[in-house]
């Protein structure tokens, strides 16, 4: 039988030695949390949620429908954009083949007839002048008659100046603005169709649904989510380094991560350390690391972690410094 260790005992200071070794040789830790991607789902347009097609925990694959906004409203004002495109393409086709023959000849017709009426208040005029000298007209007469043929001269050049629009076709810049507002109608009409798509809200990436902040019936304003998703195969752990275990932890570190409730470790791979440091969080604070700074880092969990449920608390075990 072993003999006690007693007070001042050489055995008792050599075991309070080791003991003191292996706490100095335990690994550094790193607290934090499981996390997942969270993407959240907007609502595109403030309309009532006609269809809910998954629940709060289901598993969803990429491209899976989740839910239906009312499509009446947008499917309305995507027919009027299309509308005023087919109206702003018919304009521009009208201005490129330029003006009918039948309009070219209503406008020469229109200028012999203006050049007739000219001619012939020109005559009456001519013919007004010479009486009066002999008094024979009375001078307002004569005025009328000049007013008159003056006038005629003007409706003359009116309808030369319209044949000759005609003739020469239509001016570039007024294809150009043809063309312009084609195309503003065109882009207010692949708005539309991309927003009526969004009512439409499907899974963008394979996940679980984590939230479905509103129910059937409701009418979500515009950018609120309307499905949160949990996106992504496993988890991953998000730490905070402290500040002297910074040097030691890189992009690629293999490391060892104990969950709450479970005792056996999983491998994780560190992915991501931020480079700009922040105060540690209050459930991370460990010992003297309180008043330090710490550096936020991400942990990549292996398939093991697929079931865990995001907020559980974590403990890293970090690469230990070289011995001495």
């Amino acid at each position: 039988m072993n003999a006690p260790l007693r007070r001042g005992s050489p055995w008792l200071a050599l075991a309070a030695a080791l003991a003191l070794a292996a706490c100095s040789r335990s690994a550094p830790q790193a607290l934090g949390t499981i996390e997942y991607d969270r993407i959240a789902l907007p609502a595109a347009a403030a309309e009532r949620i006609v269809r809910i097609d998954v629940g709060e925990g289901d598993t969803v694959t990429a491209g899976q429908p989740l839910l239906q906004l009312d499509p009446a409203r947008t499917q309305a004002q995507l027919a009027a954009a299309q509308a005023q495109v087919a109206e702003q393409r018919e304009r521009l086709n009208e201005l490129q083949a330029g003006p009918r023959r039948e309009d070219i000849a209503r406008a020469r017709a229109s200028l012999a007839a203006a050049q007739a009426q000219a001619r012939e208040a020109h005559a009456y005029y001519a013919r007004l002048k010479p009486l009066q000298g002999r008094n024979y007209v009375a001078a307002a007469e004569l005025d009328r008659a000049r007013a008159t043929a003056g006038s005629a001269e003007g409706e003359v050049a009116a309808a030369t100046a319209a044949l000759d629009a005609l003739v020469h076709g239509t001016r570039p810049e007024q294809l150009a603005q043809a063309q312009s507002a084609l195309a503003a109608a065109q882009a207010q009409a692949d708005a539309e169709r991309v927003t009526l798509d969004k009512l439409s809200v499907a899974a963008p990436r394979a996940g679980r649904i984590d939230s479905l902040p509103y129910k059937l019936g409701d009418q979500a304003p515009v950018g609120a989510p309307v499905a949160i998703l949990l996106a992504g195969d496993a988890p991953y752990a998000r730490v905070y380094i402290p500040e002297p275990q910074r040097t030691r932890v890189r992009v690629g570190s293999r490391v060892r991560v104990f969950v709450a409730g479970r005792s056996r470790a999983l491998t994780g791979v560190v992915r991501m350390v931020r480079s700009e440091p922040a105060f540690t969080p209050y459930y991370a604070l460990i010992g003297d690391d309180a008043t330090r700074l710490s550096y936020l880092a991400e942990v990549t969990l292996d398939a093991d972690a697929r079931d865990l449920p995001a907020g559980l608390p974590v403990r890293v075990e970090l690469p230990a410094a070289p011995a001495p």
